[in-house]
């Protein structure tokens, strides 16, 4: 019987050990030893605090003058259910869901403890992976959640095709609120480690030490507050991609240490001197001008060249201002579905103070905007009395007055004007707009109006 109950424990699929009263491992089976790289030889003696196990952290006992784990105190709960990391034989972390059992007699008297170990690393990379995709517009005229019919964002577009198959490093310049973190995403989704995961990491956000704790992960007892194991962002980002936002804030010394693993893929986590291999493509963005904070000594020269090996350009909307109105379309879908409402477009005069408004604070602040015309509209239409104050009293460049003449006199002037402008700037009516000192909707409006063709003017 007892050459079965062995085969037996050796068919399941999850980790399983039996611990000892004192905390000391009795056995394990062979999906234990794939799982944590320890052999039952070596294993069986050793404490279980081996596994250093972050949930465990919480059921030690400090003192140990009653029980040394809380799972065996009077009043437990028999089975314990959570989901943790542990720390392999190769110094790796793997996320598991853990279930814990004691095993009492029939006097109440503690056996021992079982424990099973269910690896979750593929569900773990799945959540990651929801959260990029729930992300992106469900729009079919989207690029991974960005909108762009311009020149230029089509060109940004092609350069994301193109370097997202590269393992060399990308760059992203752009001003904030330009979609940098999109860009990033979609480098990750077109690539060859879209299957791996993508983790990111704000840089200005947090002071040097957390920084580098969160970049490289920490021992436990490496500082202060250290009460375990941690792994880092890189060690977390193996095999797949890691972006680094507002990496131009970045302190020196951690620089330093950033070069180091770009150059040799390698680093140790604080408080450790085991080193760890690691494969990770780096992705960095910044609205910071780097060759500025070079000549200030506030950058590596070395490292600029390291992340600025593939640079992406993200032009500021003012550059692009023909992509308006489809990022206004993209927004009303995306609000219509999160508020109910059922909002079909803007205005004409919105549309026209949308278009000739400078946009300092790019896309995030033309969302911003919808996103408060959607608090303030009850119908239909967006109008100019539903924007927040800074951008419904823009005030227009003033036209000097005409002379007046009949509708049948303006008419034919206002079509050949157009027409005229048409052919001078080669059907490009952005140029045209500029021409005619009005907005490129207007354009569009009086094309529609006379019922103009672009290749039909321009073969005339």
């Amino acid at each position: 019987m007892n050459m079965f109950w062995k085969k037996i424990v050796n068919t399941i699929n999850e980790g399983l050990m039996l611990i000892g009263p004192e905390g000391s491992i009795l056995m394990v089976n062979r999906a234990f030893e794939t799982l944590t790289g320890y052999t039952s030889r070596e294993a069986i003696g050793l404490s279980c605090e081996i596994l250093g196990c972050d949930a465990c952290e919480k059921t030690m006992q400090t003192d140990r003058q009653s029980v040394w784990c809380k799972l065996f105190e009077k009043g437990s709960e028999d089975v314990k259910k959570c989901r943790c990391l542990i720390k392999c034989k190769d110094g790796r972390f793997v996320p598991v869901l853990k279930n814990a059992s004691v095993l009492w007699d029939e006097n109440k008297t503690a056996l021992g403890v079982v424990e099973t170990l269910t690896d979750i690393s593929e569900l773990t990379k799945l959540d990651e992976k929801i959260h990029i995709l729930s992300r992106q517009c469900d729009s079919e005229n989207d690029f991974f959640g960005m909108v762009g019919k311009s020149p230029e964002m089509q060109s940004v577009f092609d350069m994301i095709r193109k370097s997202a198959e590269s393992n060399a490093p990308i760059i992203i310049h752009g001003e904030s609120g330009t979609g940098k973190e999109l860009v990033a995403h979609a480098v990750h989704l077109c690539g060859s480690r879209k299957h791996h995961p993508f983790i990111q990491l704000n840089c200005a956000a947090l002071n040097e030490a957390v920084l580098e704790s969160e970049l490289f992960g920490h021992a436990k007892g490496a500082f202060t507050g250290a009460c375990s194991n941690r792994i880092g962002r890189f060690e977390a980002a193996n095999h797949g991609d890691f972006f680094l936002d507002e990496i131009g804030d970045i302190p020196l010394s951690i620089q330093t240490k950033l070069l180091r693993v770009l150059e040799s893929g390698q680093f140790e986590r604080v408080g450790d001197i085991s080193p760890i291999n690691v494969d990770v493509r780096i992705i960095s963005a910044t609205n910071r001008d780097l060759d500025e904070l070079i000549e200030k000594k506030e950058f590596r020269q070395d490292l600029f060249f390291r992340i600025n090996v593939i640079p992406i350009h993200l032009p500021p909307l003012r550059e692009r201002k023909e992509d308006i109105p489809f990022l206004i379309n993209s927004f009303i879908r995306r609000l219509n579905m999160k508020t109910g409402k059922t909002v079909t477009g803007l205005s004409h005069d919105t549309m026209e103070v949308f278009m000739d408004y400078h946009w300092q604070g790019n896309i995030r602040e033309l969302k911003n905007a919808m996103e408060y015309a959607y608090v303030t509209t009850e119908g239909p239409i967006i109008r100019l009395d539903h924007l927040p104050g800074k951008i419904g009293t823009t005030q227009k460049v003033s036209i000097p007055p005409v002379p007046e003449v009949t509708e049948d006199e303006v008419l034919p002037i206002e079509k050949m004007r157009l027409i005229k402008a048409l052919k001078q700037t080669n059907g490009n009516q952005t140029k045209a707009a500029e021409i005619l000192n009005i907005n490129r909707v207007t354009v569009w409006n009086r094309m529609r109006k006379y019922g103009l063709d672009i290749k039909k003017i321009l073969s005339v």
